[in-house]
């Protein structure tokens, strides 16, 4: 007789051996059907051995639901009171097990203190009447959130003068609101995070008992009227240092000092976070994908402004939106990439492809209208979607109130205001994007929208230095389009002709249907227009 009996499909394997092993060493005897005797019937071992068992461990996963081996088994398990379910895939359990408590082991490898298995654990011993091998509920690590979590930590003061602790605490106050305005981000409480001020703790105690994927440290120093204040970006799983940047000011306004301080923070923080978690959603196995990881394989796809990756983001992001019908930024990023199709004329059904763009952008209004970036994002499918830009200012204007340090709302404003020909309006909301992420994958767009600015300026050697860097980091035909219209009307005939090579052979589309879809306004177009007329004779 077993302690416990393991149910799974074949296919999973390799999981449930990790699974014996674990129990196994635990103390616990564990019965899995590679033990079958060779003589005898392998249905009547299977039934006797469930039957003698004290409990039966269900690993259910896309394979098992369809096995009717784990589900006849299960079933009896379910009869005879000894069912503990674990899942290793996002697979929905069937009827009626789906109404049971299972253990999301979803990416396990093994580890004897994560959370869900330390509730596996804690089960078998409740069905088996073994004593628990689980730790006091205090010592259980808690469980990390489903979006990115960040802890504030207490910030040291270097500045050998304890009346300067309450600058050093308020700036700690100061980046947890600006880092809570971010919708994406969990942020623990400043109440929490301060009680560990004093305290030498290492980035993998405080995930343990606050539950979090990356902390933030800090250290302040005031010498001869000017501070100087060190953040440092830390990810807790290994203690590796993700992102650190220094500002130094006077301290003429204190409270100033820490509004910009912490909005710089929050604004370069933000998209780093977003960075790495896309790369750790990379890494994962594909079958196993949430809805929140698929939007993360989203978002740097629709980036490329290709047809091939809008088009596989747009599949992705919809598969996100099926897992979760109100997910905001996955409503939202599908809309993003219906505008990016009607931009470049990448669709056979072009108004089919506007009004599905609409819906999306309206559904994550709905469902996210309280989420800065989600109401930029969606403004900017309104305004080029719907041609309704006094529409997309408002949702703009009330982003920015929202999160004046979220960096994409400046951008996507920025781009609004260029439509609507406020130039130097647009230009100030690009270099406010520019300076909350002066390194983020943003970046060459904001630079490459900034030539575009300049050259309805009529700035055209600005337009020039600005449209070079853009295509030498992103070699986007855009750029090449900007180049041949700004070297058109500069008379440097040669060099237009050349850009203008190279945005046909990158470009979806001719360079009229592209100026006819981009630009708006009928000056700027003309502008633009008479500045390829030049090149191309």
């Amino acid at each position: 007789m077993s302690d416990v009996f393991i149910s799974y499909p074949r296919s999973t394997a390799k999981q449930a051996q990790a699974v014996a092993e674990a129990l196994r060493a635990l103390g616990y005897s564990v019965w899995l059907d590679d033990e079958l005797p060779a003589h005898r019937a392998y249905t009547r071992v299977i039934e006797e051995e469930l039957a003698s068992a004290k409990a039966a461990l269900v690993i259910w996963s896309a394979e098992a639901v369809k096995s009717e081996w784990v589900m006849s088994e299960a079933n009896r398990a379910r009869e005879l009171h000894k069912l503990v379910q674990l899942a290793i895939d996002d697979s929905r359990l069937p009827m009626p097990f789906e109404q049971i408590q299972c253990a999301d082991l979803t990416g396990w490898a093994g580890e004897a203190d994560a959370h869900e298995w330390r509730k596996v654990v804690a089960s078998l011993a409740d069905v088996t009447g073994a004593p628990s091998v689980a730790p006091p509920v205090a010592d259980i690590p808690l469980p990390l959130p489903s979006k990115p979590s960040i802890a504030v930590m207490p910030f040291a003061n270097l500045s050998g003068d304890p009346e300067q602790q309450y600058f050093a605490d308020g700036m700690v106050e100061e980046v947890v609101n600006a880092l809570s305005r971010f919708r994406s981000l969990f942020v623990i409480g400043s109440g929490s995070t301060l009680t560990f001020k004093g305290k030498a703790v290492s980035p993998q105690e405080v995930a343990r008992q606050l539950g979090v994927r990356y902390v933030l440290e800090g250290s302040v120093r005031k010498a001869a009227g000017r501070v100087r204040i060190i953040i440092a970006l830390i990810g807790t799983g290994d203690g590796s240092l993700i992102w650190t940047e220094r500002f130094e000011d006077t301290l003429e306004d204190v409270f100033a000092l820490q509004d910009r301080v912490a909005l710089r923070a929050a604004g370069s923080i933000e998209p780093t976070v977003q960075t790495t978690e896309i790369r750790r959603a990379t890494k994962r196995p594909t079958e196993n994908m949430g809805s929140y990881d698929l939007y993360l394989r989203a978002w740097p796809l629709h980036r490329k402004y290709t047809k091939a990756d809008t088009l596989q983001a747009l599949n992705l992001v919809n598969r996100a939106i099926e897992l979760d019908p109100e997910y905001g930024s996955a409503l939202v990023l599908a809309a993003v990439c219906h505008n990016l199709i009607d931009l470049y004329g990448w669709s056979d059904d072009a108004e089919a492809n506007r009004r599905r763009g609409l819906e999306m952008a309206r559904r994550a209004l709905v469902a996210a209208g309280d989420d800065a970036s989600v109401l930029a994002h969606a403004a900017f499918a309104v305004a080029h979607l719907e041609r309704d830009d006094g529409a997309a200012v408002e949702l703009l204007e009330r982003a920015i109130a929202l999160n004046p340090g979220c960096s994409a709302v400046w951008f996507m404003s920025g781009l609004v205001r260029l439509r609507v020909g406020n130039i130097d309006l647009a230009i100030a909301h690009l270099e406010t994007a520019m300076r909350l992420d002066p390194i983020g994958p943003d970046l060459p767009n904001q630079i490459g929208f900034m030539a575009w600015a300049r050259f309805q300026q009529r700035r055209f050697n600005e337009s020039i230095t600005l449209a070079k860097e853009f295509v030498r980091q992103k070699d986007h035909p855009r750029g090449y389009a900007f180049l041949a219209a700004s070297y058109g009307h500069l008379g440097e005939i040669e060099a237009a002709k050349e850009a203008l090579g190279r945005y046909r052979a990158l470009a979806p589309q001719p360079i009229d249907a592209f100026a006819r879809s981009f630009i708006l306004d009928s000056d700027h177009r003309k502008l633009f227009l008479d500045g390829i007329a030049l090149a191309d004779v």
